[in-house]
């Protein structure tokens, strides 16, 4: 099973969507709440050379943010990526 993590805040809204993506298919993901954990930020930017939430990884791939999730969705690329995994 592929290990899937999702970095976000409590107030962002594509956060939100990004995970009801995620609960909708089922897959079980790791939420680091940054609002909980602020001192974990900089290690996300450093993983995905981002700033913003949600930054979301399938295991050591960075998938992205919310769009490229959905991107990634219309794609059937989540099947592929966690086939491969």
């Amino acid at each position: 099973m592929t290990d899937i993590l999702i970095y976000s805040t409590s107030w962002c809204p594509f956060c939100v969507r990004a995970k009801m993506l995620l609960d909708h298919k089922g897959l079980e993901y790791r939420e680091i709440n940054l609002d909980q954990e602020p001192t974990r930020r900089l290690e996300m930017m450093e993983r995905s050379g981002r700033r913003t939430v949600p930054q979301i990884f399938f295991g050591d791939t960075h998938v992205g943010g919310c769009d490229d999730l959905f991107a990634l969705e219309r794609s059937g690329g989540i099947e592929q990526l966690l086939a491969t995994s």
